[in-house]
């Protein structure tokens, strides 16, 4: 699977909560940082993402623009909680050698 495929993935399982889904295409070291949050490990990542799905009703990341390097892909992005608060960011996505994404970098517009 290409990484843009992937990334697309990512997205729709993050705004269906599907934890479980997300921690299959996780490599066992990732990183996840953002405006809030900082976790390393598939465990650590996989419990700040379902802390973030238990906060909000719903959650939805509408995907504006992707472009990609060799090993990362950088999406500008809206996530909309609740149906009414849109939050402007800035993902760079990274991944191993195996395909799987190893670290997630948030910035807040």
């Amino acid at each position: 699977m290409n990484k843009i495929t992937l990334i697309k993935e990512y997205f729709e399982n993050f705004s269906n909560k599907r934890i479980d889904l997300l921690e299959q295409i996780f490599s066992q070291d990732v990183e996840l940082t953002d405006w809030e949050i900082s976790a390393k490990g598939i465990g650590q990542v996989v419990a700040a993402n379902q802390k973030i799905f238990d906060s909000v009703e719903t959650i939805t990341v509408n995907v504006e623009l992707l472009a990609e390097t060799d090993n990362t892909v950088f999406a500008q992005i809206s996530v909309i909680i609740n149906s009414s608060d849109i939050i402007k960011v800035i993902d760079m996505i990274t991944f191993d050698q195996e395909g799987k994404i190893s670290k997630v970098s948030a910035y807040k517009q």
